[in-house]
């Protein structure tokens, strides 16, 4: 994409080559071996928030969720990944939001009764049923980009429409309102391991967000080995 060599710039400015060559790229290495066909510019951008937020919060997490949204709906572009023993545990669908796009994601809102989805980094709370069975509410933790998830009511929960099944039908997989729901039979496993204080990442090469997120940019951050 044409966003890719300011993204490249980034992080490299966020891990020199040396530093980089030293330590294998750490945790985001590690990860991006565990999940080859994940863009790995991608893994260090969700590892250096990560890191960010455990280090400026005092908080650990054990847990961390990646979602890529420039890839198409009808390919997996969910990573859920073990931060200790550093192994993939889950790769499945995920939706965006109605207004978000078809198949591709194209727009992103923080607003109410958007219907769109939101990128940046967000925390887990607790889990519960409702409208849309067992679900997983969030808080963005993303000024102006995603902190009103909660309010928005933006959570993780199952979806029939998330299917291979629906894609083939249709070109893409069903959209949400804005949460990213995943395939039914994996929502409830999904939202068991992300539940209560773990990580989610949510990706798009927005410049604006890549320039000023103060997770992406954040000088100290705790280095995860």
């Amino acid at each position: 994409m044409a966003i890719k060599p300011f993204l490249l710039m980034m992080i490299a400015s966020l891990c020199p080559a040396l530093a980089c060559a030293e330590s294998g790229y750490g945790l985001s290495a590690a990860l991006s071996r565990a999940a080859p066909d994940a863009d790995p510019q991608v893994i260090e951008l969700a590892v250096q928030s990560a890191q960010c937020r455990m280090s400026t919060s005092g908080t650990s997490t054990t847990k961390l969720a990646v979602i890529d949204y420039s890839r198409p709906s009808n390919e997996p572009r969910l990573w859920v990944f073990d931060l200790d023993t550093r192994t993939l545990l889950f790769h499945e669908l995920v939706a965006h939001g109605r207004n978000s796009g078809e198949n591709l994601a194209t727009q992103f809102s923080n607003e109410p009764d958007s219907l769109a989805s939101s990128i940046g980094l967000y925390s887990t709370r607790e889990t519960y049923v409702g409208r849309n069975g067992y679900s997983l509410r969030m808080d963005g933790l993303e000024p102006g980009v995603n902190d009103r998830a909660f309010e928005r009511d933006v959570v993780i929960h199952g979806a029939d429409y998330v299917s291979n099944d629906f894609a083939r039908a249709n070109g893409r997989i069903g959209r949400s309102h804005g949460c990213p729901a995943v395939p039914t039979a994996a929502a409830r496993p999904v939202i068991d391991t992300l539940k209560e204080g773990q990580l989610v990442f949510i990706y798009y090469p927005d410049a604006q967000w890549l320039n000023s997120s103060t997770f992406i940019h954040c000088t100290p951050a705790t280095t995860l080995r």
